[in-house]
């Protein structure tokens, strides 16, 4: 007899983690399916550390989610033996009119966040570990920081077991189909389940269990570096906020050293490379570390220092950049979150909450029209 749930949940990583933690904690009857470890290596949701800020350069509209991100954050936290949510602040660093900066200000002014612009000798001098240009500016924010994301995984991994939910690791999905009563049935390697409800955040592999976006995400290759600094006392959390920086080299960001040694950075669509995320190169090669390298020694010479660690991870970019937040068209009883484009996982205890409501009501409180699959 196949098991039947109210949800099922394809994908435990940092967004599947969150929507079953949530749909637990609402008396829902749900079993996670995910095809790697609990967290694992091999997506999106892994690497030590991810940058949280308020202000958002990407679009003003994802303010909101952040501040209620903030809040399931710190809850999450209360609930949990390890911090989550390192808060160092943060700052935007790059030309006075470049998208980063003039972004970020915008955000800022237009939902009254707290935050100071910095030229770039006073931003040296609060923070010498930088060498900028003499024209560029910064924005620090006070509530910046980073999550640690494995343990926000993990927390929330916890926190649907305690409220009963059932998580299967080392399962892998091979498909889905709606079943005659509006429900669904989920097929794995190992067994069936059929449910009311489906919920895929199945990251790059989402377009597979998803025709609609088929050709709308792009898995990308993407390495981050931690390097040795040589003036270690210049990088620690409470010298050196995260920080996003916009230069003609493109668009970095990085952070300050924190649990594994040397100082993280890394660039945004690193070396552009689109890749099948079963079947592609995971080894970092020279060239990754030189794409690097090269912009700590022009902006960063004191973190120049040798090689500690080299990790690939995985961006699922959509062509706009902005998340897939909604029901199928066809199949409303089938929610999806996917797409974060590098930028989502600070998102991922609001996105767990979003999620929970359209697969359990279909709609949600949450402002997000901009990521109806509807645009594309």
């Amino acid at each position: 007899m196949t098991t039947r749930y109210d949800v099922i949940v394809i994908g435990v990583g940092g967004m599947g983690a969150a929507t079953v933690a949530h749909l637990a904690d609402r008396g829902v009857d749900v079993l996670g399916l995910e095809r790697y470890d609990v967290p694992h290596d091999y997506g999106s949701s892994h690497g030590n550390s991810r940058i949280i800020r308020k202000a958002y350069f990407e679009d003003p509209a994802y303010v909101p989610l952040l501040e209620r991100a903030y809040e399931l954050w710190d809850d999450l936290e209360a609930d949990h033996d390890r911090t989550l949510l390192h808060r160092t602040g943060s700052l935007e660093v790059g030309p006075p009119d470049c998208s980063l900066i003039e972004g970020s200000t915008r955000s800022c002014e237009e939902h009254g966040l707290e935050y100071e612009r910095l030229s770039s000798d006073e931003l040296l001098e609060r923070y010498p570990a930088y060498d900028v240009p003499e024209e560029y500016v910064a924005l620090y924010q006070p509530d910046g920081g980073s999550l640690d994301p494995e343990e926000c995984t993990v927390a929330h991994a916890e926190r649907a077991h305690r409220a009963g939910a059932t998580i299967r690791a080392r399962e892998r999905v091979v498909g889905w189909r709606p079943t005659p009563d509006d429900g669904v049935r989920v097929e794995t390697v190992e067994d069936a389940y059929e449910a009311d409800r489906l919920v895929i955040t199945a990251g790059p592999w989402a377009a597979r269990f998803v025709d609609e976006l088929a050709d709308v995400l792009v898995p990308e290759r993407q390495v981050v570096g931690w390097f040795q600094p040589s003036a270690p006392e210049r990088f620690t959390p409470e010298s050196f906020p995260v920080w996003l920086f916009e230069g003609p080299e493109g668009y970095f960001y990085g952070f300050p050293t924190h649990g594994v040694p040397g100082v993280k950075l890394g660039k945004y669509h690193h070396r552009e490379e689109t890749i099948d995320p079963d079947a592609f190169e995971r080894e970092p090669k020279p060239e990754d570390e030189r794409v690097l390298r090269s912009f700590l020694e022009r902006y960063f010479p004191d973190a120049n220092g040798p090689t500690m660690r080299l990790e690939t991870c995985i961006f699922t970019n959509t062509p706009d950049e902005h998340f897939v937040l909604d029901t199928l068209p066809d199949h409303p009883q089938v929610a999806v979150g996917a797409g974060f484009s590098g930028h989502g996982f600070k998102f991922a205890s609001v996105v767990g909450e979003v999620l929970a409501d359209l697969a359990l009501e279909g709609e949600t409180d949450h402002e997000i029209g901009m990521f109806s699959l509807e645009r594309f």
